[in-house]
């Protein structure tokens, strides 16, 4: 999902038909303060990546503002920023890329160049998203489901990991089958690749 924040009616407009004519999934925003707003009302973020087009000056809440406030709130790693500018200001487009900005795009813009970094953007979302999902994975393993996982990922049969843990072969079985389920995979080798 593409969100476009920005205060000028035709801009919202032409993004939102350029997104329309790269088959992006877009909604756009007035205001810093309503996409707030359905931040707050959407709650988690869209399983297919997400990424933000942030006019830079606006009324009210400025762009840099609301990345500040997204950067805070660690969100911009899920969401990634693109700005956009009228007044191109190079000392600030540096600062906002230092400080974790996907990208800065001064108007007028070369429409395909701004999708193609939109599409990338999205892809980097879907990643961290995936990233953030094994992670979460990971924490529901026990102390002792850790340990088992290690000896599986070190390329270690069960008898060596019940002989190496002191405990029987059948409880090995058990932890690796708890491992694969939470983990969501079927095999060794799809857990290393998970965990690469």
């Amino acid at each position: 999902m593409l969100h476009i924040v920005d205060d000028e009616e035709i801009i919202r407009d032409s993004l939102l038909w350029l997104a329309q004519s790269r088959s992006i999934a877009a909604t756009a925003y007035e205001s810093g303060e309503a996409f707030l707003s359905a931040l707050e009302q959407a709650g988690r973020f869209d399983p297919v990546g997400e990424c933000i087009l942030l006019d830079v000056r606006m009324p009210d809440i400025s762009g840099v503002a609301l990345f500040n406030q997204l950067s805070a709130r660690a969100l911009i790693q899920r969401r990634p920023v693109i700005f956009l500018t009228g007044h191109g200001d190079v000392p600030m487009a540096v600062d906002m890329l230092k400080n974790g900005a996907f990208d800065f795009f001064e108007k007028p813009f070369n429409d395909n160049q701004l999708m193609d970094r939109v599409l990338e953007a999205l892809q980097a979302s879907c990643a961290a998203g995936e990233q953030d999902a094994v992670r979460t994975r990971l924490e529901a393993l026990s102390s002792r489901e850790r340990e088992v996982l290690d000896l599986i990922l070190a390329g270690k049969m069960n008898k060596v990991i019940a002989d190496e843990l002191g405990i029987s072969m059948r409880t090995v079985e058990v932890h690796r089958a708890h491992i694969f389920d939470k983990m969501n995979v079927k095999t060794a080798v799809e857990l290393a690749r998970v965990l690469k």
